[in-house]
């Protein structure tokens, strides 16, 4: 079992910066591939980035976002940098074993969400 706590939404401005944090419990947290998703009103959850040995990312974020882990600390972050106001969502942190990354069912466990509020 594995237990994520979200942390770091805010209300920023457009081209400003944000880091997220996810902690995860448990002490098999390397072995997880960890991803952040997001889901804006009336939309479906949407992949944004992953890190297992090799990190990926949505074409949106591509540029402006970075995800990195610290197994020492059982945490995954992502830093958003330049962001827009079609980033407004709220953001959760996934940890799964299957070999896939970007798809919500790949993933076990999931985060309870932290909004993220970009204004014009």
């Amino acid at each position: 079992q594995v237990q994520l706590v979200e942390s770091g939404g805010a209300l920023v401005q457009a081209g400003g910066s944000l880091r997220l944090s996810c902690a995860a419990s448990g002490r098999t947290f390397s072995s997880y591939a960890m991803g952040w998703f997001r889901q804006a009103p009336g939309k479906e959850r949407e992949f944004v980035a992953a890190i297992r040995g090799y990190v990926d990312y949505a074409d949106s974020v591509k540029g402006r976002f970075t995800i990195s882990r610290d197994n020492a600390k059982n945490t995954v972050y992502l830093q958003m940098n330049s962001l827009k106001p079609e980033d407004t969502a709220v953001y959760y942190c996934a940890a799964g074993l299957r070999v896939g990354l970007r798809r919500v069912n790949e993933y076990d466990y999931w985060g309870q969400g932290t909004q993220v509020t970009v204004s014009s």
